[in-house]
């Protein structure tokens, strides 16, 4: 599985990045705007960190725009993958970007038919955003499952990028049911570093080692 952060932070960044677990980054809109710097220098700043795709995301919500913008972001870096929202220009955007070898992530998938007609559009990544849907009663590991059996029985080379994930519970869902990529908020990664009985294991073997060498 690999693992993507999702943020815009550089110091979150750089900080997983120097676990040498790190493969990608996804960005959205809103979490740009949470850093208030500029965004095409921000970008150019996580490629040169992580080496790997980093999804930018348009901003226009018609085809002419999402093409035009789509253009510009890919000359930031090669690692820019181009993020569109999926609706029916998103859809036309994709076809056209992917007929030109521009990777484009396909976000806000919330159901299996928007996540093959995605594929078929020749989207490089898919995202179905888990979080979200349980939010509304909905069971959002299952949509991220139905989405890798897609790909999977049809062989579109196409990952799925399991997004808006909460807590290190979903990571488990997403490792056990061999979803492509995770992509993780800052806190759920350093949640899933932290175990109780490995502090106390800590503790005990320093313990142990003072009271032996006294």
């Amino acid at each position: 599985m690999q693992i993507f952060l999702d943020t815009a932070n550089i110091e979150e960044i750089k900080e997983i990045s120097s676990l040498g677990i790190l493969d990608g980054v996804t960005t959205n809109p809103s979490l740009i705007a949470k850093e208030k710097k500029d965004f095409k220098s921000t970008i150019k700043a996580i490629c040169d960190i992580v080496k790997g795709p980093v999804s930018a995301e348009v901003i226009a919500t018609d085809y002419e725009g999402m093409i035009t913008e789509a253009e510009e972001l890919v000359k930031i870096s090669e690692y820019v993958v181009v993020k569109i929202p999926f609706t029916l220009d998103g859809l036309k955007a994709t076809r056209y970007l992917s007929d030109k070898d521009i990777p484009v992530n396909m976000t806000l998938i919330f159901s299996p038919n928007q996540a093959v007609l995605a594929c078929k559009a020749g989207a490089r990544y898919i995202s179905p955003f888990v979080g979200r849907l349980d939010d509304i009663g909905h069971d959002g590991m299952e949509l991220a499952i139905q989405c890798q059996d897609i790909v999977d029985t049809y062989g579109y080379e196409t990952e799925v990028i399991a997004a808006s994930v909460r807590h290190p519970e979903h990571v488990l869902k997403i490792m056990e049911n061999g979803i492509d990529i995770a992509t993780l908020p800052h806190k759920v990664v350093m949640q899933m570093l932290k175990h109780p009985l490995t502090d106390i294991g800590i503790e005990k073997f320093l313990s142990d080692w003072k009271n032996a060498n006294k």
